[in-house]
């Protein structure tokens, strides 16, 4: 069983942390339907922005799946080591560091995936985090700044000394950002190369994937990132997958409808009848990607501006004669 410091994860299958969609809501959603660990959006070391209603949002963890993971996001080793601090004492379990995110917003202020160019840097800002909090401190990595300086072996190994307590590692550098083939071989070199558990990442959409993966890389568990965008059962598929040998077929479109009222419900009860319709577009959005037949609906939902209003109209999703020959 996978273990992340004290913490005995149920399956190895997490939730990777994705800025603007694994807010609490879809944590929660993703943790009912299977997900071994979940992990917050990122949250920006800057102690200006610690009383922004976004990092309010993003901080908070009321009735979520424990272990608490909470993603902080900066290039300063005493600001990083302080935002831990804090996160922990918001009800942060375990503290996981971004090096992976690839975004120009990001890795232009020389954090995130900028950071794999400064080993150094990555090296003092792991031992200074590591020494700040008493909870198992992660970290997200690619396999390095770009094709020519792959360099993820190298940080793997300053993690492992540093005291990191499991890795996750993107399969692309930072300058392929989403594109190109995953570099599993580069993976199944680093999880040789060190002791602690490795999380595979990267293009990993189904649970016949997650299990291939995982044994070419020979990882401990796998992260899943935007195949869960509008499939949030997807990690719990991979979990029994992966545990029986079985893939068990997706939810009924019914059901499917369900769950997206009950998550759509859940994100205007958080965010505010505002906000809350507006954050629901993308979720309902990604959903009916997964529907070609139901598409035509989509420019429909975007048009609603009150959330009893999107609530009505996946109902009568649900009610639609023959909805369930729509899932084809």
């Amino acid at each position: 069983m996978l273990q992340i410091g004290p913490y005995k994860l149920s399956n190895p299958v997490a939730l990777a942390p994705m800025a603007g969609v694994t807010d609490l809501p879809f944590r929660r959603l993703c943790a009912r339907l299977g997900a071994g660990l979940v992990v917050s959006e990122m949250v920006n070391a800057n102690p200006r922005l610690r009383g922004t209603a976004k990092t309010l949002l993003r901080t908070r963890h009321d009735a979520e799946l424990e272990p608490r993971s909470v993603q902080i996001a900066g290039n300063d080793p005493l600001q990083m080591a302080e935002a831990a601090r804090y996160n922990v004492a918001l009800g942060a379990q375990v503290i996981d560091i971004n090096m992976g995110c690839p975004a120009k917003k990001v890795c232009r202020k020389a954090a995130g995936s900028a950071l794999l160019a400064d080993e150094a840097l990555v090296r003092s800002i792991l031992e200074t985090v590591v020494a700040a909090v008493p909870v198992p401190v992660t970290l997200k990595i690619r396999t390095g700044p770009e094709p020519s300086t792959r360099n993820g072996v190298t940080i793997a190994r300053i993690a492992e000394d540093a005291g990191i307590a499991a890795l996750a590692v993107h399969g692309r550098t930072r300058a392929c950002a989403f594109h190109g083939e995953v570099e599993y071989d580069t993976i199944a070199t680093i999880v040789a190369a060190t002791a602690f558990p490795v999380f595979a990442n990267g293009d990993i959409d189904s649970a016949e994937k997650a299990e291939a993966v995982i044994r070419h890389t020979g990882a401990a568990g796998v992260m899943i990132g935007r195949a869960a965008q509008g499939r949030p059962w997807l990690c719990g598929q991979i979990a029994t997958r992966l545990a029986t040998g079985v893939t068990p077929p997706e939810p009924q479109l019914e059901e499917q409808l369900a769950l997206l009222h009950a998550h759509v419900s859940a994100l205007h009860a958080f965010y505010g009848d505002f906000m809350g319709a507006r954050i629901a577009r993308k979720h309902v959005g990604w959903f009916l990607q997964h529907h070609p037949r139901l598409g035509a609906c989509r420019q429909d939902f975007n048009a609603l501006t009150e959330g009893r209003a999107q609530l009505r109209m996946i109902e009568q999703l649900k009610l639609r004669d023959g909805a369930k020959d729509l899932a084809a």
